[in-house]
């Protein structure tokens, strides 16, 4: 059976999602970091969130550590598009991965809400974390 939860989007459609995304945070979008989650509480320390900001970006505020980097995504990191089955009103979350310091993989999951034409964006960073699994090559539709 199908998972009709998951999806790939087309080169086209990541490019506009990545544009909407960098539109958001370029006119002041709140970003939302989850750097306590309850799903870290059955994890490793070194594969959640607030472990992966500060290794990564010691001293740094990780609310503008995390919007510069967000900005820096592109196609070829994009894994899939993923529903939200708890809040199935709320727009679909983003994979992403990327690779720091040519080791540490880090998987990104975030959701970008355009609300108004007038500002009020918000960008909701879900998760940030060097990720549990390595990356394979077939992960990444457009690499």
């Amino acid at each position: 059976m199908a998972d009709t939860r998951t999806r790939i989007e087309t080169k086209l459609e990541v490019n506009s999602y990545l544009q909407d995304l960098q539109y958001a945070l370029s006119h002041n979008a709140t970003i939302t970091f989850q750097a306590e989650r309850k799903v870290d509480q059955n994890r490793a320390p070194q594969y959640t969130n607030k472990f992966t900001v500060a290794d990564l970006f010691p001293n740094e505020d990780p609310v503008i550590a995390l919007k510069r980097e967000l900005q820096t995504l592109t196609v070829k990191e994009y894994i899939k598009t993923v529903k939200d089955l708890r809040l199935p009103n709320r727009s679909e979350m983003r994979e992403f991965g990327k690779v720091y310091n040519g080791k540490g993989e880090v998987y990104i999951k975030i959701r970008v809400e355009l609300l108004s034409e007038f500002g009020n964006h918000t960008t909701f960073v879900m998760s940030f974390h060097y990720a549990e699994n390595p990356f394979t090559p077939d992960m990444f539709p457009y690499r």
